[in-house]
């Protein structure tokens, strides 16, 4: 899935992402709008992860979808 269709239903997933990163805030994965970049690097902050781990998480969870 590429960055236009993940955006295209992120309204959707948005409640997955919020159940899977429970510490994410709303405003924080409205500012990430689905682009997995943007996502990866707010669980990296929030989680402690390295950036290969929160985009290995990152490329999971949109992978299901």
């Amino acid at each position: 899935m590429n960055n236009d269709q993940i955006a295209g239903k992120w309204k959707q997933l948005k409640g997955e992402a919020k159940i899977m990163w429970g510490k994410l805030t709303d405003d924080e994965l409205d500012i990430a709008e689905g682009h997995k970049d943007k996502l990866a690097g707010r669980i990296q902050e929030r989680y402690g992860k390295t950036k290969e781990e929160a985009q290995r998480e990152v490329d999971d969870f949109f992978s299901r979808y």
